[in-house]
C-alpha cells in the first residue's frame, strides 16, 4: 500500500483540489481517501472559521463519506473516484489518540491519500507534497515543520517578481525540490501526475 500525503501552508490554497485532482488522474490506485481536520473551541484549524467539527464529549472522531452531492471536501474525494473517503476530526493536540483507530480504517487500502500536515508527525508516507501561494501571507506552524520533508512543492504561479507574503519561513526548506507551478483553478497539471505516478512506481519496485 502507497501513502500519500498532500499539504500546505493555508487555508484555501489548493489542498481538497490537489487531493481530488490526484484521485481522478489515477483511477487504477482505487484510492481510500481521507482529510483530517482539528478544531478547538468552536474554530476549525483548518479554515480558522467557526465549524461544526466538534464531535461532542469524545477528542476525536472517524467518519466514513456516503454523500455523492461533491458539497464536501470528503463528498469531492467520492466524486473525483475514491473507492472510500473518511473525514478524521480531532481537537487540537490530540491526532495521536485517533492514529490506532485510523490504522485500522485504512488497514488493507489498496492506496491512501491524506489531506492533512499534522499526520506528518505519526506517518512515514511514500510521498508528501506540500502546496504553497506566494501571495498568501498565513503560514501554519504544522506546515513550517514539515516543508523540509517534501517530496515536492506544488506552488501557485506568479510572476517572476512576486516575493512570499509570509514571514520567518525560509526558501531553503524546499530548494533543491522539485517544483511543479499551476495556475488555478487548475492544481493538478500533467508534471505533477507524471511525478507521482513515477515515484509511486519507483517506490513499489524497490
Amino acid at each position: 500500500m502507497a501513502i500519500v500525503v498532500i499539504g500546505g501552508h493555508s487555508r484555501s490554497v489548493g489542498k481538497t483540489s490537489v487531493v481530488a485532482g490526484l484521485i481522478a488522474a489515477m483511477p487504477e490506485r482505487h484510492w481510500t481517501a481521507v482529510k483530517i481536520t482539528q478544531f478547538g473551541h468552536g474554530v476549525c484549524s483548518s479554515s480558522a472559521q467557526l465549524c461544526d467539527c466538534a464531535t461532542g464529549d469524545d477528542s476525536w472522531a472517524i467518519v466514513e463519506e456516503q454523500d455523492r452531492s461533491g458539497e464536501s471536501d470528503t463528498s469531492r474525494f467520492l466524486v473525483a473516484g475514491a473507492r472510500r473517503s473518511l473525514w478524521v476530526r480531532t481537537k487540537q493536540g490530540t491526532l495521536a489518540e485517533a492514529m490506532p483507530a485510523f490504522r485500522k480504517h485504512i488497514d488493507g487500502a489498496e492506496n491512501t491519500i491524506i489531506e492533512s500536515n499534522s499526520v506528518m508527525k505519526y506517518l512515514r508516507p511514500d510521498l508528501y507534497l506540500s502546496v504553497l501561494d506566494y501571495q498568501t501571507a498565513d503560514f501554519k506552524n504544522s506546515a513550517r515543520e514539515f516543508l523540509d520533508r517534501a517530496s515536492a512543492v506544488i506552488l501557485h504561479e506568479a510572476p517572476d517578481d512576486v516575493v512570499p507574503a509570509w514571514s520567518g519561513v525560509s526558501l531553503k526548506l524546499f530548494q533543491g525540490k522539485p517544483v511543479f507551478r499551476v495556475r488555478p483553478p487548475e492544481y493538478v497539471n500533467d508534471d505533477v501526475i507524471g511525478f507521482v505516478r513515477t515515484q509511486l512506481s519507483s517506490k513499489a519496485r524497490a
